[in-house]
C-alpha cells in the first residue's frame, strides 16, 4: 500500500511539517490502511477506528516518546503504530513475528507498557510520571482510557491518588457512549463550547491573577467564587464530576473526531499544570459502514471481505455451547443465573441474556467484584455461572479464594480462550489458569474435550454443592473425538501398554490423533483435572514411560503435580512433560501447538523415543 502522506510518516516529528487540511486526509488514510490490514489479518476493527482523529492530534501537539503516551488495553493503538515508524511494517498485525496487535515496548520506544487488559492506564502513567519527575524529568504523560474502562476498580484507585499531585498528568478519556451518560439540556452545551474557547482560559488566569493581588480579601473572595462556580457547574453538568471531585480539571465533552479542535484544547491543556482530563466523544467503528452500525461485531473480528463486512459464524464453538446448554438447563432450573464481566458476546451468554434477562448479569469490566458478586448471589441460595476468559480470570485470584473456595460456595467458573489462543499474543494466552487455580483448595477443576463432555460437565455443575471451575478452549471440538463419551471416574484410559500419554481438555484430540495413528501407546485422560485422584497415580506407577502433554504452562502445570506425586510413591520409570515454556507472543494456533511439540506429529515422535 503507498499513500501520499501516511507512507511519508518514519516518526511523530513528521506530522508537524502538515498543516490541518493534510493532517485531515492522513486521517482517511490511516482508516483505509487499518480496514485493509485487519480484513486480511483479523484485529480490533471498530475501536481503532474511532481513536484516528485523536491520537494523530496527541502526537501532533506532543513530542512522544519524551511526553509519554500510555495506551489503555492496547487494541485501540493501531494509528499510534502507523505513526511511530511502524506503517512498513504494519500488514505483518498480529502475526508471527510481525507488529503486536497490542502496544509493545520491545517493538517500539514509544510503546511504553504491554497493555492488553482493561483499565490501567491511570495507575501506570501516574506511576511513571512520578519516577520522571524524582529523576528531574518535567515531561507530560497522557494516559489514554475508554469509558468502558470506567467499570474497573482500578480506574477509582488510581484517579483517587493521582488526583492529589499530578500536575503533568492528562487524561483523554475516549468515550464511545459504551458506559457515560451524556450531558442534558442545551445550557450544558453552551458552557461546554464556551469553556473550550482560547479567550476562557486566558481571561480565567487573568482573574485569578487579579483576585491574588488584592490584600486581605482576596485569597477569600477567590475561594468564594470557586465554589459558587462548582454549585453552579455541579447542577448543569451532572455525570462530569467525577473528574473534578477527584481533582482533575475537567475540558470537555467534545468532538473526538473534530481533529482543529481537539489539537487547539490538546495546546490550552499542555500549558496546564495540574491533572487534566479531556473528555472525547467518539464513535466506534467510525468510517466503515459496516464497524459503525455494528460495533460489537467488529470489535475483534476475523479476516473479512471489505466489501461484503464480516458475517456472523453460525459454527458452534465451545462458548456458544455453553451458552445453549446453560440456556436450556435454566428453562428447568430457576436458580441458574449467569454473570459476565462485559463478554456476553464472546462468553455466548447473548441468547441467555435475552431468554432470563432477571438472571443475567453483566457487572462490566470488573472481574473481581464479579466473582464476589457470584458469591453473594450462591449464598443466597441461586446457583451462578461465571463465564470469563481465562486471561481476565487471572484478575480474580483473591476473591476465588477469600470470598468463595474457603466458604466452598458453589460457584461455577466457566473458564472460556483456556489454552493457546493465536494471534492475540502474550496477555491474552490461556495457560494460567491451570497453575493458578489448582493451587486452591476446595476448587475442582474439569477441562472437557469435547461438546458431549462440556455438557455432561455443566449439568453436574448445576447439581453439586461446592465451587466448580470449567476450563474449554476457544474455538470448536475436533470431528475425531466429537463422538467420544467419558464415564463418571476421575479417568479414562484407551489402549494398553506400557508407555502413557497423560492429556486433558482440548490436548486429548491431538494425543488421540496421534494414537489413532501409531497404536503403539497407552492414553490416560483425565476427565477430573484437579484434584488428580488415587486411582491414576495407582495407574500409572506400574508403567515405564509416562508422558504429560497439556496445552497449559508447564510451570505450575498438571505435569509437575502429576510427576511430584509418582516420585512421593517411589515411581522407577521415564517421566518427562510436554507443555508451553514461558509468555507466548503473537502466531496462529496451529504454529503454537508445533512450536511446544503438541501437535499429533511430535507426539508419536515422542512417544516412541527410547526410555
Amino acid at each position: 500500500m503507498d499513500y501520499k502522506y501516511l507512507s511519508g510518516i518514519k516518526s511523530p516529528s513528521d506530522l508537524k511539517k502538515l498543516n490541518i487540511d493534510e493532517l485531515y486526509l492522513l486521517c482517511d488514510e490511516i482508516r483505509d490502511c487499518i480496514i485493509k490490514v485487519v480484513s486480511e489479518n483479523g484485529g480490533h476493527l471498530a475501536s481503532n477506528l474511532g481513536a484516528v482523529e485523536f491520537t494523530v492530534a496527541l502526537h501532533y501537539v506532543f513530542d512522544s516518546p519524551n511526553d509519554a503516551i500510555v495506551f489503555d488495553v492496547g487494541h485501540q493503538s493501531y494509528t499510534h503504530k502507523l505513526l511511530t515508524g511502524r506503517y512498513e511494517k504494519f500488514s505483518t498485525l498480529r502475526k508471527e513475528n510481525g507488529v503486536s496487535g497490542f502496544t509493545k515496548p520491545n517493538e517500539s520506544e514509544h510503546d511504553l507498557f504491554i497493555s492488553g487488559h482493561s483499565s490501567t492506564s491511570i495507575s501506570s502513567a501516574y506511576g511513571l510520571l512520578k519516577g520522571r519527575e524524582i529523576l528531574g524529568d518535567n515531561g507530560k504523560v497522557i494516559a489514554v482510557i475508554g469509558d468502558g474502562a470506567m467499570t474497573g476498580g482500578m480506574f477509582y484507585e488510581a484517579m483517587n491518588n493521582a488526583g492529589k499531585d499530578a500536575k503533568n498528568l492528562i487524561i483523554v478519556l475516549n468515550d464511545n457512549k459504551m458506559s457515560i451518560s451524556e450531558n442534558v439540556g442545551a445550557l450544558a452545551r453552551y458552557l461546554t463550547a464556551i469553556r473550550q474557547r482560547n479567550s476562557y482560559f486566558k481571561f480565567k488566569k487573568s482573574f485569578k491573577r487579579f483576585l491574588s493581588r488584592i490584600p486581605l480579601i482576596g485569597g477569600g473572595l477567590r475561594r468564594r467564587i470557586a465554589r459558587s462556580k462548582d454549585r453552579l457547574k455541579h447542577s448543569i453538568y451532572l455525570s462530569s464530576n467525577i473528574f473534578e471531585g477527584f481533582g482533575f480539571e475537567y475540558f470537555g465533552p467534545t468532538d473526538g473526531h473534530d481533529l482543529k479542535r481537539i489539537i487547539d484544547l490538546l495546546n490550552i491543556i499542555k500549558k496546564e499544570e495540574r491533572p487534566v482530563v479531556l473528555h472525547l466523544t467518539t464513535t466506534k467503528g467510525k468510517g466503515y459502514q459496516y464497524s459503525e452500525e455494528y460495533p460489537d461485531l467488529y470489535h475483534g473480528v476475523s479476516a473479512f471481505n471489505v466489501d461484503e463486512g464480516a458475517k456472523n459464524g453460525n459454527k458452534v464453538d465451545f462458548s456458544h455451547k455453553f451458552g445453549q446448554v446453560l440456556v436450556d438447563l435454566a428453562e428447568e432450573n430457576e436458580k441458574i443465573c449467569a454473570i459476565t464481566a462485559a463478554m456476553p458476546e464472546g462468553t455466548g451468554l447473548v441468547e441467555f441474556s435475552k431468554r432470563f434477562p432477571d438472571r443475567f448479569f453483566d457487572v462490566g469490566i470488573a472481574e473481581e467484584h464479579a466473582v464476589t458478586f457470584s458469591a453473594g448471589l450462591a449464598k443466597a441460595g441461586l446457583k451462578p455461572f461465571f463465564a470469563v476468559y481465562s486471561s481476565f480470570a487471572q484478575r480474580t485470584i483473591d476473591q476465588i479464594i477469600h470470598d468463595v473456595a474457603i466458604a466452598g460456595l458453589p460457584v461455577t467458573f466457566c473458564i472460556d480462550r483456556a489454552g493457546f489462543v493465536g494471534a492475540d499474543g502474550e496477555t491474552h494466552q490461556g495457560l494460567y489458569d491451570i497453575p493458578l487455580l489448582t493451587s486452591i483448595p476446595n476448587l475442582t477443576v474439569y477441562s472437557p474435550s469435547n461438546y458431549i463432555e462440556l455438557e455432561s460437565l455443566i449439568k453436574k455443575s448445576a447439581d453439586s454443592d461446592r465451587p466448580i471451575v470449567i476450563r474449554y478452549p476457544r474455538g470448536c471440538e475436533s470431528d475425531s473425538i466429537s463422538h467420544l463419551t467419558f464415564s463418571n471416574k476421575a479417568c479414562a484410559v484407551i489402549g494398553s501398554g506400557d508407555s502413557v500419554a497423560v492429556t486433558f481438555g482440548i490436548e486429548f484430540a491431538n494425543v488421540y490423533n496421534a494414537y489413532s495413528k501409531s497404536n503403539d501407546f497407552e492414553i490416560l485422560k483425565l476427565n477430573q483435572v484437579f484434584p488428580i485422584e488415587n486411582e491414576v497415580i495407582g495407574h500409572l506407577l506400574s508403567k515405564k514411560k509416562v508422558v504429560v502433554f497439556e496445552e497449559s504452562s508447564l510451570s505450575g502445570g498438571i505435569g509437575e503435580k502429576i510427576g511430584a506425586l509418582l516420585s512421593k510413591y517411589g515411581f522407577s520409570g521415564d517421566f518427562s512433560i510436554v507443555a508451553s515454556n514461558g509468555f507466548v507472543p503473537s502466531a496462529s494456533y496451529e504454529s503454537d501447538i508445533k512450536k511446544f511439540n503438541l501437535d499429533s506429529d511430535s507426539i508419536i515422535r515422542i512417544m516412541k523415543q527410547e526410555a
